[in-house]
């Protein structure tokens, strides 16, 4: 008798206050206190990977005759929850707010020092 499989859940996209670009710091895990720019997000699984954070060696094959193998490293993606936006001018990590300005646009701003970041 075959068994039942159950659907793997559908990740529901999560919006995110950190994009692309952005200077963070690591605030939990083995490279906490590192600060880099984001490469990129993935907002499905609600992680980021950090420039020169989390770093992974790969091993590849050969693809072709005469190729020798080589190793690889990588930047591995981070949770959101473990990194903290980071001041570059004042040098200090803060959580971010939304504001809505008087023309009705929304900006982001880092709470310690008031920095507008868009």
């Amino acid at each position: 008798m075959a068994t039942a499989t159950t659907k793997a859940k559908a990740t529901e996209r999560i919006k995110m206050r950190i994009r692309k670009g952005d200077t963070v710091q690591v605030i939990a895990g083995k490279d906490k206190g590192k600060t880099g720019a984001v490469l990129r997000t993935l907002p499905n699984e609600n992680r980021v990977v950090v420039e020169g954070v989390n770093m992974r060696t790969r091993h590849e094959k050969p693809t072709q005759e005469g190729e020798t193998g080589r190793i690889v490293t990588e930047e591995a993606s981070l949770h959101a929850s473990n990194v903290m936006l980071y001041s570059t001018d004042k040098k200090v990590a803060s959580r971010v707010e939304i504001v809505v300005e008087k023309d009705g646009t929304k900006k982001r701003r880092l709470k310690k020092t008031g920095e507008v970041l868009d």
